[in-house]
């Protein structure tokens, strides 16, 4: 690999990446495992090049632990408000009438026959006429 850099710096943590803390980190560990350190203009303490660098990595990891558990509890929270709230959560359910699969397939059409025929995606109509096990 070329190394044409030694050093990324950045201007603030919040510009080097908008991605979160963990894809951040991803980012950082990605360079360091390049050989290439990192340092912020405007927070000192993110420097990769200091005495304190296994600090800095392991503080962003603990707060990308924590971002994630917190993006899970507010997912979840959304979820369970929208359900109380009558919301219908997930894919369209689409209608199928078996019967007529199984007709069109007894007359020896093909399964993509059948789901062009009948409107439907090919994977519907194999689950549709999928024996029950």
């Amino acid at each position: 690999m070329a190394r044409k850099f030694d050093l990324v710096l950045f201007w603030s943590l919040d510009r080097f990446s908008r991605e979160g803390v963990l894809e951040t980190l991803k980012h950082l560990e990605r360079l360091s495992a390049w050989g290439v350190d990192w340092r912020s203009y405007q927070e000192a303490y993110f420097d990769s090049c200091g005495p304190f660098k296994d600090v800095v990595v392991s503080l962003m990891a603990t707060l990308a632990k924590q971002e994630r558990l917190r993006i899970s509890e507010r997912t979840k929270a959304g979820l369970q408000r929208a359900r109380r709230a009558g919301k219908i959560l997930g894919r369209p359910r689409v209608k199928v009438d078996v019967r007529q699969l199984q007709r069109l397939q007894e007359n020896g059409l093909s399964l993509r026959r059948i789901a062009q025929q009948e409107q439907l995606s090919l994977s519907t109509v194999v689950r549709a006429l999928k024996p029950a096990a």
